[in-house]
C-alpha cells in the first residue's frame, strides 16, 4: 500500500514545473527563429493569457511559440531581465532532484524559461516551460541582461497570436529515467538553431 501511495504522489508531482520533460519524446514541433541583427535589442514578451512567448528585436519578430506558464497566476508579472543561462541545468532539490531543466534562462530568482512539458492550460509552479525546439532557440537568442516583459496579454497576441502553433503534450509518456539523467538529454535539436532572414 505504501508503494502505491508513493507512486500516486510521484505522479502528482510530475505535473509540476520541475518535472521530467516530455519534450524529449516523439513530439514533432518545428520552430523557426531568426538571427538578430543587433543582439542587444532582443527582448522577450510573454502573454500569460495565451501562453505565447514572443522574442522581438524592435518591431521585428524573431520567434513566436507556445509555452506553459504558472497555474493560479504563479508566473510573476512585470519587467525582468535574464539573470543567468545554464544549458545543462538539473533540478537540485527533492522531489525529482537530478531531472533536467535544459536551456535554463532565469529571469527572477528561482523562475526561468526551460525545456519541459507544454500543456494547453497553465500548469507550472511559475517557471515558463518550452518544447525543446523552442527552448534551445530561445537560449540562443537571449543573453544575460535581455529584457523580459510578462503580462496577462501582449499587443503581439493580436498581430501574431493566431499563427502560433498550439501544443498539448499532457498525454505523452515520460522518457526513460536513464535518458533523463544522461548527458544525451542535453543534445541540441538538429540543424541550425537560428536562421538568417
Amino acid at each position: 500500500m505504501k508503494r502505491i501511495l508513493l507512486l500516486i504522489g510521484c505522479a502528482a508531482l510530475l505535473g509540476a514545473c520541475a518535472t521530467a520533460p516530455k519534450t524529449g519524446s516523439k513530439t514533432s514541433y518545428k520552430v523557426t527563429a531568426y538571427k538578430p541583427k543587433d543582439p542587444a535589442s532582443v527582448r522577450i514578451k510573454v502573454s500569460t493569457s495565451t501562453q505565447n512567448i514572443y522574442v522581438m528585436e524592435g518591431d521585428r519578430l524573431l520567434m513566436a511559440v507556445q509555452g506553459c506558464v504558472g497555474a493560479n497566476n504563479a508566473t510573476p508579472l512585470g519587467n525582468f531581465s535574464i539573470l543567468d543561462k545554464i544549458k545543462k541545468k538539473r533540478r537540485i532539490s527533492n522531489p525529482d532532484a537530478g531531472y533536467p531543466m535544459a536551456y535554463w534562462c532565469e529571469f527572477q530568482s528561482a523562475y526561468g524559461f526551460h525545456e519541459g512539458f507544454v500543456h494547453p492550460a497553465p500548469r507550472t509552479h511559475g517557471c515558463i516551460r518550452l518544447h525543446r525546439e523552442a527552448a534551445a532557440r530561445l537560449y540562443e537568442l537571449v543573453r544575460v541582461g535581455t529584457p523580459v516583459n510578462i503580462a496577462r496579454s501582449q499587443p503581439e497576441d493580436a498581430k501574431y497570436g493566431a499563427s502560433v502553433r498550439k501544443l498539448d503534450e499532457s498525454q505523452l509518456p515520460d522518457p526513460p529515467r536513464e535518458l533523463l539523467l544522461s548527458e544525451r538529454w542535453f543534445q541540441d535539436p538538429a540543424g541550425p538553431l537560428l536562421q538568417e532572414q
